[in-house]
């Protein structure tokens, strides 16, 4: 790991020795709660959140058992989906983006949203007679794979009869609502995990394993990498302790956007990235702002308020972005390399990250292991979906038939079909050390992400701010508690659209699509309580076009704003 801090470098090196006379890593090994301040409430949240230290050491023990159940899996089923989100799907999906696929292993595929249409399309893709679903939930009350879950068992159903349990597998904590639902179904296996690991921390237990294990990914090699990485964060001289002393303290010196650059062949990473600092550290009006796959710009497209983190994996296509962090490195911006010999090392970088995250939290005096802000969302939500039972209307009356996107300042707002006039209202309110978030409800196509990382690199170039970009509802569970709890530098723009097509949930008064738009609206809420600027807008039916309008629209504000200052 190379450390290129510029002007920072001495404050880092002074946070380092602060660390050591509060005895880091030592009190974190030791399980000291006391480490990360606060009262006694934040003391025993704290106390047993911290099971990740030792899973990679104890998930080796178990390799037999996963291999085991690995060939089951392959002996039996040609594709794999997993069901879950946040901490329960995004070290899965990382893997699955990043370890090349071996011959005569099911297809993984993952399911974290409540999108009709990518429902479908995995449905489509899959035969449900030869296909293993995994439940993954810490809690096993989360909505989203619940009724996934419904879903699809029906359809196993359908072919398998009495026998559906059997594509089933559970992945949760012990004695929780899912270990029910698998008893009373007959699911295949139930996988039950340490209760005092986080999700976002459990990457290297059955959470991230079960399904890798299942899809021919090496899991030994994977813990290995793991372990190694553990035994090297006891030095009070690791990489692991000066990244996150680094991180803290460059947030504190305001360099609070941690933007990654990333090889295209782990690209998938910043997903598990984004959630874990992002809901570790955005909390009480401050945090760490992760911004992952931003297209890159030169070092004029960018304010004093980043901090460049480069992954980089030995024999990837790598000389485009080497150039970019060479070139911030030339103009006073903080790099930070990290070096992978290949996709396995993400074992290690899992550990690693955790434990700088856990580090950073302690540097701005927050608890890295809850998410204070996160029921709010869920919560509007349900009560959002209650009022439609009631009335059966969910939404802004006149917006899906639409021939043009509509703007919504607010949810209660009428539509206004003025798009650059408000979209130049939104952008208006950016100011330097701000940040430009998209939340998309839509279908993540190749064309809706064209367009949004046109949005983005518009806005960055005219305005010198960070953008990222979260498809609704995956980011809930993700970035969701930074946007609410974080910095309030943040500036929103939703978007929404009409579904196609829909899918039905068994058992249940609405729809996916239903679903889907109460958790949009729900989210809108909780943004407009906590004083955030926040615009909707709603895509006509031609989504493809609505996009492009919306593209053209944000382009002319911004070049408006950039010609006014």
């Amino acid at each position: 790991m190379k450390f290129e801090l510029g002007a920072y470098a001495a404050r880092v090196e002074q946070r380092l020795r602060q660390l050591a006379d509060d005895g880091a890593p030592g009190r974190i090994w030791q399980r000291d709660a006391t480490f990360w301040g606060g009262d006694a409430a934040r003391q025993a949240s704290v106390s047993n959140r911290l099971g990740w230290l030792e899973v990679a050491a104890q998930m080796r023990d178990r390799v037999p058992e996963l291999r085991a159940f690995g060939e089951d899996v392959r002996a039996q089923f040609d594709a794999c989906v997993l069901l879950g989100m946040g901490g329960s799907s995004l070290a899965p999906e990382v893997l699955r983006g990043s370890i090349p696929h071996p011959h005569g292993w099911p297809q993984l595929y993952v399911l974290d949203t409540t999108d009709p249409a990518t429902i479908a399309s995995v449905t489509r893709r899959i035969n449900p007679a030869r296909t293993l679903f995994f439940v993954s939930s810490k809690s096993g009350t989360t909505t989203e794979p619940n009724c996934l879950f419904a879903r699809f068992h029906e359809l196993v159903a359908a072919e398998r009869g009495a026998g559906a349990g059997e594509h089933f597998v559970a992945v949760t904590d012990a004695g929780t609502p899912l270990q029910d639902l698998a008893r009373e179904h007959g699911f295949r296996r139930v996988f039950t995990n340490p209760g005092d690991i986080g999700g976002r921390y459990s990457a290297l237990s059955y959470f991230g394993l079960a399904p890798a294990a299942a899809t021919g990914v090496d899991v030994a090699r994977l813990l290995d990498a793991g372990v190694r990485a553990a035994d090297d964060a006891r030095s009070p001289a690791s990489d692991a302790l000066r990244l996150g002393a680094a991180l803290g303290e460059l947030a504190r010196a305001g360099r609070d956007k941690c933007t990654f650059l990333v090889t295209p062949a782990i690209a998938s990473a910043g997903l598990w990235l984004e959630q874990l600092i992002a809901e570790s550290t955005g909390k009480l009006g401050t945090g760490i702002v992760p911004v992952a796959g931003e297209p890159p710009g030169t070092p004029r497209h960018y304010g004093e308020d980043r901090v460049f983190v480069r992954l980089r994996i030995e024999g990837g296509d790598n000389a485009g972005l080497d150039a970019v962090a060479g070139a911030m490195v030339g103009e006073g911006h903080p790099v930070i390399t990290i070096g992978l010999d290949d996709p396995y090392d993400l074992g290690r970088e899992f550990m690693r990250w955790e434990f700088a995250i856990a580090v950073a939290g302690r540097v701005l005096e927050i608890n890295p292991f809850d998410e204070p802000n996160v029921q709010e969302s869920k919560d509007n939500t349900k009560r959002v979906l209650a009022e439609f039972e009631r009335t059966r209307t969910l939404d802004v009356q006149g917006i899906d038939t639409a021939a043009s996107p509509v703007a919504l300042d607010r949810q209660d707002a009428h539509p206004s079909h003025d798009l650059d006039a408000a979209l130049g209202r939104l952008l208006g309110r950016l100011s330097p050390g701000d940040y430009f978030a998209i939340t998309a409800y839509i279908e993540p196509t190749a064309a809706a992400q064209a367009a949004f990382d046109a949005i983005r690199a518009g806005v960055r170039d005219a305005r010198r701010v960070a953008t990222t970009l979260g498809y609704g509802p995956r980011f809930l569970h993700s970035t969701g508690q930074l946007h609410k709890g974080g910095p309030p530098g943040g500036v929103f723009l939703q978007v929404t659209a009409p579904d196609a097509e829909d899918v039905a949930i068994p058992g249940e008064a609405f729809t996916f699509g239903q679903l889907k738009r109460a958790q949009a609206i729900g989210d809108l809420q909780s943004l407009e309580k906590h004083g955030r600027p926040a615009l909707r807008v709603h895509l006509p039916a031609d989504v493809a076009g609505g996009l492009e309008r919306l593209r053209a629209a944000v382009q002319s504000a911004v070049a408006g704003s950039a010609s006014g200052r």
